[in-house]
């Protein structure tokens, strides 16, 4: 079975010691990092910390880190057979190129009132609502770790989405838990390389068998 140094093992499968994918290393502490990272800094334009005016810095970190690499993060977690972290990753890597195509190359060419794009783009951040409530489902048979960063998550996602079809009150509360989201993401990731480093428990993230 997956050992208690992942946090995002899946227990419904073996992780595979012989052939295909038995020599790739654990992808999610990237995936995870990829995501914090990524999530702190636009958190801290949404919470008000950093003005509107650089939320456009974001950019390279939502197209390589929290892009690309989780996105890779996530085909690797296919390879290890690990269905939840394969989904996961694969989803908030899309998510995040595509919030860099939306940003840099969309919203401003579009020709349409502004309150109609601010409401486009709440749909768009309830569709990331409605994703992550249900893998916050499955990620109560992951780890309480995960579980903390998929709760987080989903209220963060949910009053970025209030905020978008109502006030920037909401947006900037959607802000403060993005970055306790950020910081609970750190914290799996830094404690999966680091009981895999040491190979024993030195930061639990107490798995759900």
């Amino acid at each position: 079975m997956a050992t208690t140094t992942d946090p995002i093992g899946d227990r419904s499968l073996d992780v595979p010691r012989f052939g295909f994918g038995a020599g790739v290393a654990d992808p999610g502490p990237l995936g995870l990092a990829g995501f914090a990272g990524t999530t702190f800094f636009l958190s801290t334009v949404n919470a008000g910390l950093l003005p509107e005016s650089v939320t456009a810095v974001v950019l390279g970190l939502a197209l390589f880190y929290g892009g690309l690499a989780q996105l890779l993060a996530g085909m690797w977690e296919f390879v290890k057979g690990n269905t939840f972290g394969a989904v996961a990753f694969s989803s908030f890597g899309g998510f995040w190129l595509s919030y860099w195509f939306l940003v840099a190359h969309v919203v401003g060419g579009l020709k349409a009132p502004a309150g109609d794009v601010t409401n486009a783009i709440g749909v768009f951040l309830l569709i990331w609502t409605i994703f992550t409530a249900y893998m916050t489902v499955a990620a109560t048979r992951v780890s309480l770790a995960v579980l903390a960063v998929f709760v987080a998550l989903t209220l963060t996602f949910l009053f970025l989405t209030l905020g978008a079809f109502s006030s920037s009150g909401m947006t900037k509360v959607g802000g403060w838990l993005g970055l306790i989201t950020a910081v609970l993401a750190w914290y799996a990731s830094f404690a999966a390389v680091t009981n895999a480093t040491f190979k024993r428990i030195v930061l639990p993230v107490f798995p759900r068998v």
